[in-house]
């Protein structure tokens, strides 16, 4: 968490006065919720100012991290529950269908290495994901956090089929099948037994067997995009799989997919290509 980032959302505030006081100048309201969020989904429903007062205003000291979809705070639910509270950025069209698909895919499934959805809050323009708190961080910070200790092979190999076991279940056992299209090691969640939770599903699709999506519009992270899906951008279950490599090279050599600060100038990938053919 640096401390370059925006300030996080304002304390507590009536639902009528969010649209235009949450974030700044008035932006028009976002479109309402689709039919199958406001009906089909049975977890829990929060109101902001409930959400507010669990996150103590929203208070920086709660602030967990930031990403593409908004802020992420830490909460404490009045029956003493730890959650983690993700705000979408209002204004945001692309946040909007991110909010929906995570909350779509993710009311789906429930697996022990998966990240569980406790609820969520639609109030006014403001969305708002409550998920169960995890509270060791990401792969991402054990991997490459300054000054931390290195994480010994048994529990680099345990987080390696945690994440795997997640990953299978989406891909096997969900009807239709789930495509996360985001497997990193930010996105991989570790709780204090060092086993590994995958999360943030903004950006995963539905696939119904033996189909292949293409979509104009490629998503994921540089360094973790399979090729064929960049070039051409046909999703299968395949992508996650690529992805998911790329992170197992990451757990093994702590190198980080790409990084334009180390000496190697080519991406991780590149450089464990070029040892193979070397050897």
């Amino acid at each position: 968490m640096g401390s370059g980032w925006p300030a996080p959302p304002p304390p507590m505030m009536n639902s009528s006065d969010m649209s235009s006081n949450y974030s700044g100048p008035y932006r028009p309201p976002l479109p309402p919720p689709s039919p199958n969020i406001a009906l089909g989904f049975n977890k829990s429903t929060f109101t902001y100012d409930e959400l507010a007062a669990a996150t103590n205003g929203f208070d920086q000291a709660n602030l967990l991290g930031q990403g593409g979809f908004g802020y992420v705070h830490k909460g404490v639910l009045p029956n003493g529950k730890d959650i983690a509270v993700k705000s979408l950025k209002l204004g945001s069209g692309q946040g909007e269908r991110e909010f929906q698909a995570e909350v779509d895919i993710i009311s789906r499934v429930h697996h022990r290495h998966l990240v569980s959805l406790v609820g969520y809050c639609i109030a006014g323009g403001q969305r708002m994901l409550v998920y169960e708190f995890v509270p060791n961080k990401t792969l991402e910070h054990h991997l490459h956090g300054k000054g931390l200790p290195v994480m010994d092979w048994p529990t680099r190999l345990r987080i390696a089929l945690g994440s795997a076991k997640g990953l299978a279940y989406l891909h096997e056992d969900c009807h239709p099948r789930i495509i996360h299209r985001d497997i990193k090691a930010a996105n991989i969640l570790i709780d204090n037994n060092f086993e590994a939770m995958v999360a943030d599903f903004g950006l995963a699709k539905l696939s119904s067997d033996n189909y292949t999506h293409v979509s104009t519009r490629v998503m994921g992270t540089f360094g973790y995009l399979a090729p064929e899906y960049a070039s051409s951008g046909k999703l299968t279950d395949k992508s996650d799989v690529f992805s998911y490599g790329v992170m197992l090279l990451e757990l093994i050599t702590g190198k980080k997919p790409v990084d334009p600060s180390s000496a190697m100038e080519d991406s991780l990938v590149d450089w464990v290509c070029a040892l193979s053919f070397a050897i």
